[in-house]
């Protein structure tokens, strides 16, 4: 059922993945379900809808970012960060996040589905340090774009990127930001079946 969901709604992107990457998309879907009883880790309840709400809302991601070390702050149950990883086997995330009971669910899901470029990490942001040089922080539904970047510039040098997934583009966000940083580009998200706006925000340093 849920294989066949994925199936459709892929056909409605330029996004190919092979049987295995589907297939671990699939488990993923049934780990947060199973977990999330438990745990709480999402408010959506139903597993088809976290296939439009979670996965194909982070898998549009993927074809926009072109280097091989990302962060994703507050990565919450993995979003986009596992999914991501599923989609780009050759780029390495770390998966950030302060709860435990968060990270140990990432740590399942990182032995379950043999994911060997995901590092989950139980921190505060603000104290993390980085063991390699980052080409950006990811950020999805995390904090507004002025604390993303105040918590998370220690993380990039001036070749990395902030990318935000965001709703409504956010303008005002944007008119705050503080001195250097500067916007780089917006992208418009295309998910299929969900009826609502998505944005890529890229900031730099400036």
């Amino acid at each position: 059922m849920l294989q066949q969901q994925l199936t459709t709604l892929l056909a409605q992107t330029d996004i190919a993945l092979t049987e295995k990457q589907q297939q671990q998309l699939v488990r993923y879907v049934e780990l947060l379900n199973k977990w999330n009883k438990a745990y709480n880790l999402t408010s959506v309840r139903l597993p088809e809808e976290m296939m439009i709400k979670h996965i194909m809302d982070s898998l549009v991601v993927a074809p926009h970012l072109p280097g091989h070390h990302y962060i994703d702050v507050g990565t919450g149950p993995g979003l986009p960060g596992i999914v991501l990883a599923i989609a780009l086997p050759n780029t390495h995330f770390v998966l950030l996040d302060s709860l435990g009971k968060r990270v140990r669910f990432l740590m399942h899901v990182k032995h379950e589905l043999g994911l060997d470029n995901v590092t989950p990490v139980q921190s505060r942001v603000e104290e993390y340090q980085p063991s390699v040089k980052l080409d950006g922080v990811l950020s999805r539904a995390f904090a507004s774009l002025q604390d993303m970047v105040d918590w998370c510039s220690h993380l990039i040098d001036h070749s990395g990127k902030f990318i935000a997934l965001k709703g409504v583009f956010p303008s005002e966000e944007l008119e705050s930001l503080p001195a250097g940083v500067k916007f780089e580009q917006k992208i418009t998200l295309e998910v299929p079946n969900l009826d609502a706006q998505r944005h890529l925000i890229i900031l730099s340093k400036d």
